[in-house]
Parts: structure tokens; C-alpha cells; sequence
């Protein structure tokens, strides 16, 4: 099944699979506004689809993305013709509102795969730090451009990048803005594999989200959450809380399945977790 948003994404269904593409090529895949309301209502509308076990994020044409669409710093400026201190609330109200797109990546249940090509510039970065992986063609390159427009970047990157890689690359990255190479990338731990191009890279996207795909959607909603958490807690409380986690959701039937699968030699079935209303 093959659709297409009118405001940004092309979305395809694969299986268990859906390919979320960035569908702007001409202007790069700038985020419009289009894209900051796409895309936490698509990951809503996922999360809520239990048969969807896995998501791929990219870009069509040249460039993944070319970040924040420039249109939409117009607006914004505009907010500061108004009282100060009200123009400072509604701008804190619209970063945070910004913000959510990216968070709606972490509340899924299910794995997010970016596959980046060409330019991953400024929000871009944003986006693929609130993936679960990320993988890369040789071309692609990576930048926290917003220093360069005088701003610190404010969706994301800060916050997660440092949890990604070396606590002082993100630094560098972040004061000077300049490309990191998709090696550069490996070499930090920001992607795991690159691969020659783009029709490379996204059929590596897909052999990965179908390996995913093929396991338990419990366990898998259990990885993801954990890591989350472990991200932002300490060691101890990460050993707690996936202690109370399996003691809930631990159960015997993906177990057995998956034991006795292995023992055939076979792949195991699982069946999907519970729609939600």
C-alpha cells in the first residue's frame, strides 16, 4: 500500500514495516510547518496500529533534509512586534510545541530507523537523535547549523546528542557548525553503518527493520523504553526499573515461541501487541 500525505510524508506499508519519506526534494525536504504537524500525527496514528513493528525515516531527492524551512522564521520574528515579556511566553510555547514532533518519535512503541543521504542539516539532526538508529550513505554529511544563524539549536540536538557521542564532539559540533562526514559520523557512534548511496542505504534500512520486525513486539517495546530511561537516569535506577518491568510484562508465551523456534531452526511468530482506542 502505497499513500501520499499532500503536506510532507509519502508513507509506504511494507509488511510490518512503513517507510515515512520526507517528500519536498525540490527545497531539500525543509521542514514547512507541514512537517511539524505530520509528523507527530503520523507517529500517533502508528503507535496506535499494533501490526506496525517498525518505522524508517528518509528523504527524497538529493538531500535527506536541509532542516528548519527558513519560511517559518518569518513567523516567528513576528512574534517579537508584540509586548516583550508576551512574546517571549509565546515563543517558549512554540519551541515547546516544536519539540513534540521529535518526542512523538520516543512515545511509539516500536523502533525508528533514520537512513540519511546527503545534507542532515540543523532540525535534521534533531530528527535522526530521537531515532532509535541511524544509518548513513558515504555521502552524507551532518551539521548543527543554528549557530550560524545566531541561535542555539532548541528541538533536541543539545540534549541528545551528548547521550549519543563524546560529550565534547557534540560541543564542537554544536559551536562551530561545521559537516561531519558520514565516516566522521561511524567514528562517533552517531550512525552504525554506511553504506554507498541512497538505494543502498535504504535497502540496508529495510533488511534491518525487517530483522526487528521479525521479533517480539513486547520485547521490543520493553528495549526501547529502558534505553530511553537509562538515557536519562543512573545505573541503578535503570537496574530497577527494567527489574519491575520484565516482573510485569515477562511473559512465558514469546518465550516458549521464541525457544522452541530456535530449537526447529525456524523463524518464530509473534503476535502483536493490543490496539489501543
Amino acid at each position: 500500500m502505497t499513500t501520499t500525505e499532500p503536506d510532507f510524508f509519502r508513507v509506504e506499508r511494507h509488511g510490518a514495516v512503513v517507510h515515512l519519506s520526507m517528500n519536498r526534494p525540490q527545497r531539500s525536504n525543509a521542514m514547512s510547518p507541514a512537517f511539524w504537524t505530520g509528523l507527530p500525527r503520523l507517529m500517533a496514528e502508528l503507535g496506535r496500529d499494533p501490526s506496525v513493528r517498525c518505522a524508517i525515516v528518509s528523504g527524497e531527492g538529493r538531500n535527506f533534509t536541509g532542516g528548519m524551512d527558513l519560511s517559518a522564521f518569518t513567523d516567528i520574528a513576528r512574534l517579537f512586534e508584540n509586548e516583550p515579556g508576551r512574546a517571549a511566553y509565546a515563543m517558549r510555547e512554540e519551541i515547546l510545541a516544536l519539540q513534540e514532533a521529535f518526542n512523538a518519535i520516543e512515545r511509539v512503541p516500536f523502533p525508528v530507523i533514520a537512513a540519511v543521504h546527503g545534507a542532515c542539516i540543523g532540525a535534521g539532526v534533531d530528527l535522526i537523535t530521537a531515532c532509535d538508529m541511524r544509518i548513513a550513505s558515504a555521502d552524507a554529511y551532518f551539521a548543527i547549523e543554528e549557530i550560524h544563524i545566531g541561535m542555539a539549536a532548541d528541538v533536541g540536538t543539545l540534549q541528545r546528542l551528548p547521550k549519543l557521542i563524546a560529550p565534547a564532539v557534540a560541543a564542537e559540533l554544536a559551536y562551530t557548525g561545521r559537516r561531519a562526514t558520514a565516516e566522521e559520523a561511524k567514528s562517533f557512534g552517531l550512525v552504525s553503518a554506511v553504506h554507498a548511496d541512497r538505494e543502498a542505504v535504504l535497502a540496508a534500512a529495510f533488511e534491518l527493520a525487517d530483522a526487528v520486525a521479525a521479533k517480539s513486539p513486547l520485547a521490543m517495546a520493553g528495549i526501547k523504553r529502558n534505553l530511553a530511561y537509562a538515557r536519562d537516569h543512573s545505573v541503578a535506577d535503570g537496574l530497577d526499573y527494567i527489574a519491575t518491568w520484565n516482573g510485569g510484562m515477562l511473559r512465558a508465551g514469546d518465550l516458549m515461541a521464541a525457544v522452541q523456534a530456535k530449537m526447529a531452526k525456524q523463524a518464530a511468530s509473534f503476535p502483536d501487541l493490543l490496539a489501543k482506542d
